[in-house]
């Protein structure tokens, strides 16, 4: 895979962030085995052998024998760039640690439970590309007031207000880094549709975010 990527160290995602998505999940999550409601931002990582950039080809994901899957999905998100230490930070503080914001895609096979980490489908070579570029935090008036949309060859599929995200930039920041100390050039996804987008082989997908960029890139096994 291409090494030029904007990410050091940790690509955190956040899960279960969209209001609608959880909200259509309400009566899944008060059955077994939840019983509740999550009560704290559901994480899982992007390693580093997901890692890629604007204009790259994501690899089509193979089975457990080698064989290429049925369907894969994607979603995407803003991505804080963490600009300095951020440990136990406050809410009302957290906004001072971020040194910008990029687009972050996450291609994946399909979810069909939430109780354990998806690590196999979630952990694809390639399949995380961040850019095309970070634009610095004091471009961006409001992250909270952005949207992001995912387009797929030309025709726009999912669209995502960060105003309606369950918790908000400041807020994940905040409570990650009372979790995990998180270090300058770390990045954190804060949130993506519930609904995420089927893709095939060969499609050209767009992930934009008005005022911080467009991040393209295709599907290989065509």
């Amino acid at each position: 895979m291409n090494k030029n990527t904007l990410v050091n160290s940790k690509l955190v995602c956040v899960a279960l962030n969209d209001k609608a998505q959880l909200a259509a999940l309400d009566s899944t999550f008060n059955e077994a085995p939840y019983k509740k409601p999550p009560t704290q931002p559901v994480l899982y990582y992007k390693p580093r052998n997901t890692w890629n950039v604007d204009g790259a080809e994501i690899e089509w994901a193979k089975d457990m024998d080698g064989n290429d899957v049925d369907t894969m999905v994607v979603g995407a998100s803003l991505g804080v760039v963490i600009g300095k230490e951020t440990c136990r930070v406050s809410q009302a503080d957290a906004l001072n640690y971020v040194e910008g914001y990029t687009v972050v895609g996450d291609y994946s096979l399909p979810e069909e439970t939430y109780y354990r980490p998806d690590i196999k489908g979630k952990c694809q070579d390639t399949t995380a590309p961040v850019g095309p570029a970070i634009v610095a935090a004091d471009k961006v008036t409001n992250p909270d007031a952005l949207s992001v949309t995912v387009s797929v060859n030309g025709e726009v599929k999912s669209e995502l207000a960060l105003a309606n995200l369950e918790r908000s930039i400041a807020e994940l920041i905040s409570t990650i880094s009372h979790i995990m100390t998180l270090q300058a050039g770390e990045i954190i996804a804060v949130g993506f549709a519930g609904d995420r987008v089927p893709v095939a082989k060969g499609d050209k997908v767009e992930a934009a975010i008005e005022g911080v960029g467009t991040l393209r890139n295709t599907l290989g096994g065509a």
